[in-house]
């Protein structure tokens, strides 16, 4: 079993932050916002202020006229080729991961700040801040927090109406002592919705945590709310020891979901535009893992090899993707389920495990690998029944190297986290977006770079794998 993934289960001021001014502003125009088409994503490298994009901005949330036909009028699966845009980290951050991607080609992007000098692209590393940020189009937008002094996510979504979900630390300290945010403050941690250039608090089942996970386009939620009861599968010394249920925001209402199995706990990671939930059921220390389903506020469990899994993620078709444990209980693989079926997706060659976390109604499934030292190691793109490394697609010119591939968006577009290769943010980890394109790269970035490379600050610090709760597995 995969010890090494170790579980610890271990928000209540609304008070907004007001965004910050964007920090480096895009040299070309969005193109128009036309029947909700989306907007190419250009490389951001600072300039003059475009008035015309920045109120285009203001209004992005307002309802389109048509809905977005991409996903069957693309020709997504038919590139095999990717520009990339290093989407940087933000403020006084060392490592950013671009988390989720819209179809207009924005991304909310979780940015951190790790100790230095820890042992690097290892499972262990001190995160001291962490900031939700929005990239659009190459403006920056920080947040902001409920009252404490970060702001992270699960998967986080920013949907196409620039909605977006995470969560929040408060002002108040816990009066459990819990740390569900992950920063070692012992601050509540609230799930939050920001809109209209305003962050307020979702509510809870009547503890004092929650987080939220993703939005579809009807604006309902999906993540995890705490109940106030202290759960009694958690192992002795657990400090986050109170009842975590998968919940529903709508109409602003928390709707705790059913789990499965009679496990006491449970997590919704992301919820498609028919309402359809994915998430997990199971215990507080990880003994026990299942894949979840809820439709029409049914829960399903969905198919393993015996030793559990998590769904992460899911597509307007109804195919939904994960992780699952493999049948000796040593390792886990990118899973796909579709009409009850497993299609165990494996790993690339060489890396010891893979999760997938990205589908789009094309089909497309993202993910990540690792190695055999727990480090993440590669991003994939998984299609026509082929998991490819993304960076034999990458042009030799790219100056990333891919290590984690989140979400894939109808245009294709996948959102993620890699190493800079040269230059003076060498080893630094930045957020990307790469964009499928129809020219030939030729050479590829990993043809330049064969081997992995080396990070100054880890990619897959402690705290990702909790956000991730890829920890849950293998227990």
């Amino acid at each position: 079993m995969l010890s090494q993934l170790s579980f610890n289960k271990d928000s209540s001021s609304c008070e907004p932050i007001l965004l910050s001014i964007p920090r480096k502003l895009s040299t070309r125009r969005i193109e128009p916002d036309v029947d909700c088409q989306p907007s190419r994503h250009h490389a951001f490298t600072g300039g003059k202020r475009d008035m015309s994009t920045l109120r285009q901005f203001r209004n992005f949330w307002l309802p389109c006229v048509t809905a977005i036909l991409l996903a069957y009028s693309s020709d997504a699966v038919a590139q095999s080729r990717y520009e990339v845009i290093d989407l940087g980290t933000g403020g006084s951050a060392n490592e950013a991961c671009a988390m989720s991607v819209n179809d207009r080609g924005w991304t909310e992007i979780m940015a951190g700040k790790v100790e230095a000098g820890q042992n690097v692209d290892r499972l262990s590393a001190t995160l001291l801040s962490g900031r939700a940020l929005i990239d659009a189009d190459g403006f920056k937008l920080d947040l902001g927090t409920l009252g404490g002094k970060n702001s992270w996510m699960n998967w986080g979504e920013i949907n196409n109406f620039g909605q977006v979900v995470g969560f929040s630390e408060t002002a108040n300290p816990d009066p459990n002592g819990e740390d569900i945010c992950g920063f070692g403050t012992h601050l509540t941690c609230r799930p939050f919705l920001w809109q209209f250039f305003h962050m307020r608090a979702l509510p809870t089942l009547g503890g004092n945590n929650g987080e939220a996970s993703a939005i579809n386009r009807r604006g309902q939620i999906v993540g995890m709310a705490e109940n106030g009861i202290v759960d009694s599968s958690c192992p002795s010394g657990t400090t986050n020891n109170r009842t975590q249920l998968p919940v529903l925001w709508e109409n602003g209402r928390a709707h705790a979901l059913p789990t499965v199995d009679g496990d006491p706990d449970g997590f919704a990671y992301w919820i498609n535009d028919h309402g359809q939930a994915v998430g997990d059921s199971g215990t507080c220390g990880g003994a026990t893992i299942h894949a979840v389903s809820w439709e029409h506020g049914t829960a399903s469990r969905l198919p393993d090899l015996g030793n559990g899994a998590l769904a992460w993620s899911n597509n307007n078709r109804g195919q939904i993707v994960g992780t699952v444990v493999s049948a000796d209980g040593t390792t886990q693989y990118g899973a796909l389920w579709q009409n009850g079926v497993l299609t165990n997706l494996g790993t690339l060659p060489g890396d010891l495990a893979a999760i997938a976390t990205g589908i789009n109604d094309r089909g497309q499934v993202v993910g990540s690998t690792w190695d055999s030292n727990f480090n993440w190691s590669h991003a994939y793109i998984y299609q026509d029944g082929v998991m490819t490394d993304l960076n034999t697609l990458f042009p030799a010119s790219s100056n990333l190297f891919a290590t984690m591939g989140n979400k894939i968006n109808e245009r294709g577009q996948i959102s993620g986290m890699a190493i800079v290769l040269s230059g003076p943010d060498a080893g630094n980890i930045h957020a990307f977006l790469a964009t499928p394109v129809h020219q030939s790269i030729g050479r590829s970035v990993a043809d330049v770079a064969p081997t992995h490379p080396k990070s100054n600050v880890p990619a897959n610090a402690n705290q990702l794998l909790q956000r991730f709760r890829l920890s849950r597995i293998g227990q």
